[in-house]
């Protein structure tokens, strides 16, 4: 008999329960292992007997990483032999024997490859390999808000076809929103890869699997409670950084020092107003959202499209609508420097305005947005520390732009929208690109100025906890050591209980001339080169767009200076350290 709880109504009871008496024990047991497994839904054709499979991948922020495990993941179930591999763990000569292969791949900033694959990168663009014996496919991943969109995609997906090998399915270029593009393209090109007529027959479940309990994540967001939020500059700075705790009680969620945390924001009420105004629209219209269904369009806005980031992309759907002469100039192929000024500081709001002052339909305005994505920070504290908490350290971004105010949607949407007991909708992100030394006796050199200083206060905070004894120094940097030095009292804890070896900061505006942490780094050249001749890791993180390249030049003459070596050998020595995951970045 069924149970009165089970999910049938009273006319279909009685034909199943009908239909299950005609059944043996053993009969129902494989029944139920059918319906409980993925063997209910229809079986893709595998792949011959162990094909083989490189699934190639260069990552910055893990993205990339995850797409190619997941893709390992369906290959072996479809019978294929597959490696994933790091393109900082293997050299473009390995290619030559390697049959099939997929190239999944990040770019960084505007146009540049990730921190993990630069020197592979670098080495494949000019290297002669003889690849005329591979098959191949690139995943490309990017932002379409720079104007250099999936270009080290583009980049691999040019020279593998240069070098001879053969594409068997075209380069998928995706933005932020990237699940579903991956997906279809994983499954076409594995389809491709190995075609096969005749399905293999289904293995029937030794047992029922049981139900899986809801696991938050990337898909389902875990409602996290606000618990503490403070200002951490001074009365009197020209910046506003904000220290937030959030719990992740119940959560299931875990992270290590060096992870990120995503948070899914909403946009503000003054975005939405000032886009429905340009837009000549109300917001009570109805608008269709992928995956959602039908929204009033207020809060679509709201909750699902990036209202704010104006990129060429944008503007070229918009075009497809409007239809205005002076914005087909501007996206013309030799008005690129004219498009890159235009950008800066406007929103989509902006552009309507200026080239469409009649304003658009509301189903025309969604079709050129795009997806709301989620932000990522880097985490703050040591999970041993803050047992089911997370925090974070976010500055909050408002300027001038173009006669109005503009502001940071997700810094913005915490400082402005939330408040201790409000959830916020969260999930982590791992990093293992960033991750403390394998041994607690290693020593580290931490450079973070600003916000950069979060994943140091997790490491810090972490080492602290284990006990660990190896030596740690910190250098940090902002504007004024009297409003922005901080986490300052914390600092002076570690300091006394030896959990921090050594602090030098860098106050660029309390003097006359600017002193920035990369100059502490050039003035303590010898100590630096003989911290890492002992065996010391090199972190940073922060802006990539300026801090850490001179960071990274500081640090080259640091080798110079300290060691002694020529600029090649330094540079061959810092390449080394990358390599060996003794430096490692994270910027942004």
């Amino acid at each position: 008999m069924l149970p009165e709880h089970a999910p049938f109504s009273p006319e279909q009871r009685p034909a199943i329960e009908a239909l299950l008496s005609q059944f043996s024990p053993g009969q129902r047991h494989w029944l139920a292992g059918f319906l409980s497994s993925d063997l209910a839904a229809p079986v893709a054709a595998p792949a011959r007997a162990s094909t083989p499979l490189t699934v190639l991948y260069g990552t910055e922020s893990g993205n990339s990483e995850a797409l190619a495990a997941l893709t390992v993941k369906s290959a072996k179930k479809r019978g294929f032999k597959p490696v994933m591999k790091n393109m900082s763990e293997i050299e473009p000569a390995d290619l030559a024997k390697v049959e099939s292969l997929l190239v999944i791949v990040s770019t960084w900033g505007d146009g540049d490859p990730p921190e993990t694959a630069v020197s592979f990168h670098e080495s494949f663009m000019k290297d002669a390999v003889d690849l005329s014996k591979t098959r191949f496919s690139v995943c490309a991943l990017g932002d379409t808000s720079y104007e250099q969109f999936c270009k080290t995609g583009k980049d691999f997906d040019t020279r593998l076809e240069a070098l001879g090998a053969t594409r068997v399915l075209d380069r998928v270029d995706c933005d932020v929103d990237y699940d579903e593009a991956h997906a279809a393209w994983m499954d076409a090109v594995l389809d491709k890869l190995a075609p096969v007529a005749a399905p293999v027959p289904a293995v029937v479940p030794a047992a029922v699997a049981p139900v899986a309990a809801t696991a938050f994540g990337k898909k389902n967001p875990f409602d996290s409670e606000l618990l503490e939020k403070v200002l951490l500059n001074g009365e009197g700075s020209a910046k506003e950084t904000w220290h937030y705790e959030l719990s992740l009680e119940g959560s299931g969620l875990t992270y290590e020092p060096g992870d990120a945390l995503a948070v899914v924001p909403v946009n503000a009420p003054d975005m939405i107003e000032g886009l429905l105004k340009a837009a000549k629209l109300s917001g009570t219209e109805e608008v269709e959202v992928k995956g959602v269904g039908k929204k009033v369009l207020a809060d679509a806005l709201r909750e699902d499209f990036e209202i704010t980031v104006l990129s060429k992309a944008v503007l070229k759907k918009l075009q497809a609508v409007i239809q205005s002469d002076e914005l087909a100039a501007l996206l013309a192929d030799d008005a690129k420097d004219e498009l890159r000024n235009y950008l800066w500081g406007r929103w989509t709001a902006d552009a309507l305005a200026e080239f469409a002052p009649d304003g658009i339909g509301a189903s025309e305005l969604v079709g050129a947005l795009r997806k709301l994505p989620p932000r990522l920070y880097s985490i703050a504290s040591s999970p041993l520390a803050h047992p089911d908490e997370v925090h974070l350290t976010v500055a909050s971004v408002r300027y001038e732009g173009h006669g109005s105010q503009k502001k940071g949607v997700a810094s913005t949407y915490l400082a402005d929208l939330v408040n201790c007991g409000d959830a916020v909708k969260v999930y982590t992100h791992a990093n293992k690109n960033f991750r403390l030394p394998a041994s607690d006796d290693t020593p580290i050199i931490m450079v973070g100025p600003g916000t950069g200083v979060a994943p140091f206060r997790a490491f810090v905070e972490h080492r602290a906890e284990t006990g660990a004894k190896g030596e740690s120094w910190m250098i940090f940097g902002d504007q004024h050591f009297t409003y922005d030095f901080l986490y300052q009292l914390e600092w002076q804890d570690h300091l006394k209980s030896g959990a921090l070896t050594r602090l030098d900061v860098a106050f660029s505006r309390d003097q006359p001339e600017k002193v920035y942490v990369q100059d502490r780094i050039r003035e303590h050249a010898d100590e630096i080169f003989a911290w890492l001749e002992k065996g010391a890791h090199f972190y940073v993180c922060g802006d990539a767009s300026r801090m850490a390249a001179d960071v990274h030049e500081a640090l080259i003459e640091a080798v110079v200076t300290g060691g002694g070596n020529s600029r090649e050998e330094a540079e061959g020595y810092v390449d080394a350290l990358k390599k060996a995951k003794r430096y490692q970045r994270d910027v942004y």
